[in-house]
């Protein structure tokens, strides 16, 4: 049995790591320990899911990789090595307010695409001028050639008729057509990293289907590598390469997309994978997480432990012993 130990140079395989992140909130009621010693790894080029019950920790793990946390919240402990192409990687944690790097790092090397598109979209600017100021932030070029790349990435993303869209407000959009427009900005100027934090959760499930189509598809074109965050385990098994799964600010197992959701090892795996909706037989209630995790089994923390197959999990000596885990 071996421990999942810090590294101090980034894998070349990986484009971000997250090691022993650490985040707090000091309220008026107390102190929140939101993250708690999170570890995981993006590799390069794939689709990585973060999944787990609401309040579980993960946007706020998004935020920080961001740098966006803010008071009364604070990062307390952990790295996140980042390492964008053609550059030598860094701790995100370790750059000061104005280093050049963290401008670069928000919107050019990782972009982030939002629950709500209304909140990340400015209600007073055009479509048009919101998506070529994206591109405008980041580079030196004319506002000709950053008004005609806007207009390729929309169409790009399925919006039609760019010379009547792009001079439209977000209000004349439609919920689907408005969450395009954030991928369009977030994707304008191929970053690295995207960071897709629940986009689908607001849209009905046709429109869903679309977004994750487009997610999928420009995946592949520009060749960049996604973290998806989400509470919807059908979403995971149509998207992602990897999962990660979070409880209470924990991080309780990891793996490949086969691992996690056909051989889940943790109770809390188990339970999420036995709460998914479905058709329960006459007089069966649904599954709850709940009903099937015991309180002992998601409360205890325990250290990351990596398996011979790569799988990360946490649990006990004794639980890893019964797996045949010595």
């Amino acid at each position: 049995m071996s421990e999942l130990k810090s590294q101090d140079a980034i894998e070349s395989d990986n484009i971000l790591q997250v090691r022993n992140l650490a985040v707090e909130f000091h309220t008026e009621t107390g102190r929140t320990k939101a993250l708690q010693g999170v570890s995981f790894d993006v590799p390069r080029g794939q689709v990585t899911a973060i999944i787990g019950e609401s309040g579980s920790g993960k946007s706020v793990t998004a935020s920080a990789i961001m740098r966006l946390i803010q008071p009364p919240g604070r990062v307390t402990a952990g790295s996140i090595d980042f390492a964008p192409s053609g550059s030598e990687p860094y701790d995100v944690l370790a750059l000061v307010d104005k280093d050049s790097r963290l401008e670069q790092l928000r919107g050019d090397h990782i972009s982030m695409v939002f629950q709500e598109p209304m909140t990340a979209l400015a209600p007073v600017y055009t479509v048009g001028n919101q998506v070529a100021e994206a591109i405008l932030c980041h580079r030196e070029v004319s506002k000709k050639v950053a008004w005609d790349e806007a207009a390729n990435m929309l169409q790009r993303v399925g919006i039609d008729d760019l010379q009547r869209r792009m001079q439209q407000y977000p209000f004349e959009f439609s919920g689907g057509m408005r969450q395009r427009v954030v991928i369009a900005m977030a994707l304008v100027c191929q970053p690295d990293l995207l960071i897709c934090d629940e986009p689908t959760t607001a849209l009905d499930v046709t429109i869903q289907a679309e977004i994750l189509t487009l997610i999928r598809q420009l995946k592949g074109e520009l060749n960049n590598s996604v973290l998806f965050i989400t509470h919807d385990i059908g979403v995971v098994a149509q998207l992602a390469d990897h999962v990660v799964v979070m409880q209470g600010g924990r991080v309780l197992e990891a793996g490949t997309v086969r691992q996690v959701l056909k051989q889940p090892m943790h109770p809390y795996s188990k339970g999420l994978m036995a709460a998914i909706p479905g058709l329960a037989p006459k007089g069966q209630r649904l599954a709850t997480v709940a009903s099937v995790v015991g309180a002992t089994d998601i409360t205890t923390a325990y250290p990351l432990t990596r398996l011979a197959d790569g799988r990360q999990i946490s649990l006990s000596p004794s639980q890893l012993k019964a797996f045949g885990h010595e």
